[in-house]
């Protein structure tokens, strides 16, 4: 499967997740091999936001790990939508799929900050957790009513708080998708859509706190005490002159304040019903539409079946309801170190070595020859072996072979990933045509810094290196004062005081150099001419 197709595929199992998350971990190993932080290698990474449209590119690899997590959040949502809600194990399933959504969502705001997509800057992510989060606070309320709502005093209690839960987290994840810039950029129908739940569940809130006062009376055999308490915690402030005790005991105040939440909750509905028919794609959601009419028509025939002729007499206002859950708000986070992962790069060698913060020669061939039974090199370490304690007079030395080379392959048989025993094996039984070998060099550094040094060695009988002193020179040429340039020799003749410390000039006595010594100057086995002199 495509990997970016991954993203727009929806899936009921994990399959697609796992792809994603093990591409975002292949990343790293890509960052770590070809991206170090010290260049950039003109490679561009491109995201269309979901919201704005606008591509955004850079050549930045963490804009694409970015991207990776939103698409894995967005797969999550879409297998959250397509669980069967209408079991208990999809409900599940469901909020399960929504907090790990949100929890990837998370991580992204908390790990790559200042990223250039809309999608993923900080307030548009805090609106997006938030309304997940709504999802999965409904999916709960969903699974609380699945089998019906028993007509009980302390279980109806309870479910109106869950639905006035349920309206309120809604209400601010509308304020949030109400404030700039979200606002300009997030669908018409998103908002509306938010506002109209937001309504849905406060109106149910109300019509369950009707049908306790309208349906439940006290008597002998109800725990008074149980009432009260659960009555006192349903409201912020009990109106005037009435305490629980007294609505639980007086019949008609019950029937007051229960028809005062049942005009609320029709009030709500009807307010659900006008904003959804503002959002022309609302509109043509049937199945919306119904519901909306359905719970609208329950609370207009509960109604009407209490009310009298001088209800406008006596008109009282339903209090507000504390909004109460026993649902655990978590968000999950992405599974990034359970999903095994192979490096596609494995055949470049181990991550510790071949990455980019080192430069690597190109792999050079070289045949081994014996000398006296011996190849003139001891190994050590493994994945990739290193040839150390080189004889500077061995024929490997003469070859090519270099003091801390990795071998790469022998007789073209790969071994990066072979430890010292194996290698040991495959270099047996060298004959007179020998075994050849390719072997790779750590490029120096600061080979590209011999404008700050400088060498010399013509005869000598030991290497001299002498460091420029101007390496913090003014970098504005039209305040550098013209000098004349001296050279090498002659600069240090005429301060032989100051060079005293980094240059001893050769005796004429001096014998010299032997070509039997047992070690050569490392600059005069460099490659590179550039930096001698």
């Amino acid at each position: 499967m495509d990997l970016r197709q991954a993203c727009r595929t929806p899936t009921r199992d994990d399959a697609g997740i796992e792809l994603l998350v093990s591409y975002f971990q292949q990343l790293g190993f890509v960052e770590n091999r070809f991206f170090p932080s010290s260049r950039h290698m003109g490679i561009l990474f491109t995201w269309y936001d979901s919201f704005t449209g606008v591509p955004v590119s850079q050549p930045n690899i963490s804009l694409e790990k970015a991207s990776i997590l939103f698409n894995i959040s967005a797969l999550y949502t879409q297998i959250g939508t397509r669980c069967n809600r209408q079991t208990k194990t999809g409900l599940e399933e469901a909020v399960t799929m929504f907090q790990k959504a949100a929890g990837v969502l998370r991580y992204l705001k908390e790990t790559f900050t200042h990223t250039p997509s809309y999608d993923m800057s900080p307030a548009m992510l805090g609106a997006l957790i938030r309304m997940i989060m709504a999802e999965a606070h409904e999916c709960y309320f969903e699974k609380l009513i699945l089998s019906g709502v028993q007509n009980e005093f302390c279980t109806l209690v309870k479910v109106a708080q869950e639905a006035a839960k349920v309206g309120e987290i809604y209400l601010q994840v509308f304020n949030a998708m109400n404030q700039p810039p979200i606002k300009e950029n997030i669908p018409y129908s998103w908002t509306v859509m938010v506002q109209v739940k937001a309504e849905h569940y406060k109106a149910l809130a109300h019509y369950f706190v009707g049908l306790i006062l309208m349906d439940h009376q006290l008597t002998l055999r109800d725990d008074e005490d149980k009432q009260e308490k659960a009555l006192s915690q349903l409201y912020d402030h009990i109106p005037d002159g009435l305490t629980a005790m007294k609505i639980l005991k007086d019949k008609s105040q019950r029937t007051q304040l229960g028809k005062a939440h049942l005009s609320k909750a029709i009030a709500c509905h009807e307010e659900s019903l006008r904003l959804s028919g503002l959002c022309s794609k609302l509109k043509q959601i049937d199945v919306l539409q119904d519901i909306l009419s359905a719970f609208h028509k329950r609370a207009l025939l509960k109604y009407s079946q209490h009310q009298k002729a001088d209800d406008f007499l006596s008109v009282l206002v339903a209090p507000e309801i504390i909004s109460k859950t026993e649902y655990k708000a978590e968000m999950i986070s992405p599974p990034l170190s359970r999903v095994r992962v192979i490096d596609f790069f494995q055949r470049l060698g181990p991550l510790s070595v071949f990455s980019a913060k080192q430069r690597w020669t190109a792999p050079r061939k070289v045949r081994l020859i014996l000398d006296d039974g011996d190849l003139g090199f001891i190994l050590k370490g493994d994945c990739p072996v290193q040839i150390t304690s080189l004889d500077p007079l061995c024929p490997a030395s003469t070859a090519g072979v270099k003091e801390g080379d990795y071998i790469v392959s022998v007789e073209g048989k790969d071994c990066k990933w072979s430890s010292i025993n194996e290698v040991m094996d495959l270099l047996k039984g060298i004959d007179e045509q020998g075994k050849e070998i390719k072997v790779i060099s750590i490029q120096d550094q600061t080979s590209s810094m011999h404008n700050k040094s400088a060498t010399y060695s013509a005869g000598m009988q030991k290497t001299y290196s002498l460091v420029c002193l101007t390496m913090d020179e003014d970098k504005n040429p039209k305040t550098q004062k013209a000098s004349k340039k001296l050279s090498f020799l002659s600069w240090g003749f005429r301060n032989h005081q100051k060079a005293a410390s980094t240059l001893c000039l050769p005796s004429a006595s001096a014998p010299k150099p032997q070509s039997s010594r047992l070690f050569l100057s490392p600059y005069e086995s460099r490659e590179c001419d550039s930096a001698m002199y």
